[in-house]
């Protein structure tokens, strides 16, 4: 008799197939007794799944890895989640790894291909410029999603699926010249960034130079060290540092939506008001954004659409349909209550 297979099980009990994938991984999102039926259906019918003791090659696991650097960036939720659900639709399994600030996370994909024998990779952050000698390592196909990331000539297998945001941060300040903003503060990530904080500063730059606007050091300020990168608090910290330091200044725009919001609450706590006395932007066009008061004004990037175009060019490149793929989306200006003219 034939094995069965994770789609007859998913047939027998009216379900889907990452239904059945969450049943087997123990997922605490499934209803007991759905579970309970799938799992009385697998022992009826001795299925073993792929990964497990069928004596099965290493090499033959059906399984894909998603990379977050900041996995507690919300930005990453619900790319997380539409990920996860089109992984294991596809009947794979699906293993989420968070990297570390400091980690490397070609490195980390390295490590954990030779231990999980993976099928892709999902890079959900991270550098922009990642090292190809090290990515020419990956015996496996891989997209990258998030990051702008250049495509090397010499590699081949992989995609990239993001925004463009050194253009798209550009729109944001230019946005900003335009309301007659002059002393334009920014909120944005380390000084060796070479991920999106990198990119977000030089469209920054990019937009002061086009409106005559001198670059000063002293309003860009960097996220705090010492506290969770791209967090409300970070925002908060470097904010009321900034407000300390009695630079003048008239706008602030920070490269993340969570890191404006903490802004906001600095400029309230410092006896000022916003958007009255200080403009405050944010990028990534989260809904914690819009439903903040004052509803904040940012770039909204299209994070579902991203999410079907990653899982859908790395099951291309599985399947041995392409070399290398690379899909920009547009992002979107979302003007919210957080942002005035200048006086």
């Amino acid at each position: 008799m034939a094995q069965i297979t994770i789609k007859e099980i998913a047939s027998m009990c009216g379900v889907g197939v990452s239904t059945v994938s969450r049943a087997i991984n123990n997922h605490p999102d499934i209803n007991p007794e759905t579970k309970k039926q799938i799992l009385d259906t697998i022992r009826e019918y001795n299925y073993v799944p792929n990964n497990s003791a069928r004596n099965l090659k290493r090499s033959e696991s059906n399984t894909v890895a998603i990379l977050a650097k900041g996995i507690s960036n919300p930005l990453f939720a619900d790319l997380i989640q539409s990920l996860e659900r089109d992984i294991m639709d596809k009947g794979y399994l699906c293993v989420l790894q968070q990297v570390e600030e400091e980690e490397n996370e070609i490195e980390v994909a390295l490590r954990l291909e030779k231990e999980k024998r993976l099928k892709g990779i999902v890079f959900l952050g991270g550098a922009s410029h990642p090292k190809a000698e090290k990515l020419r390592q990956l015996p496996v196909p891989y997209v990258i999603c998030t990051v702008d990331a250049a495509m090397d000539e010499g590699l081949d297998n992989y995609g990239v699926v993001s925004i463009d945001d050194e253009a798209e941060f550009f729109r944001l300040v230019d946005y900003l010249c335009n309301l007659g903003h002059r002393r334009i503060a920014i909120l944005t990530a380390y000084a060796h960034d070479t991920s999106i904080g990198k990119l977000r500063l030089d469209g920054y730059c990019r937009a002061l130079k086009k409106h005559g606007i001198e670059y000063d050091e002293s309003l860009v300020v960097r996220m705090d060290r010492k506290v969770q990168t791209y967090s409300i608090k970070n925002g908060y910290q470097t904010t009321k540092e900034l407000l300390e330091s009695k630079v003048p200044f008239t706008a602030i725009c920070a490269i993340s939506d969570t890191l404006a919001i903490g802004a906001c609450k600095a400029v309230f706590d410092a006896g000022y008001r916003v958007p009255e006395d200080i403009t405050v932007t944010g990028f990534d066009g989260l809904d914690m954004a819009y439903y903040y008061q004052p509803s904040i004004t940012t770039i909204e990037q299209p994070l579902s659409e991203m999410a079907t175009e990653t899982s859908r060019i790395l099951f291309e490149l599985i399947e041995d349909k392409g070399g290398k793929k690379k899909h920009i989306f547009e992002g979107r200006l979302r003007e919210g209550q957080s942002t005035a003219p200048v006086k």
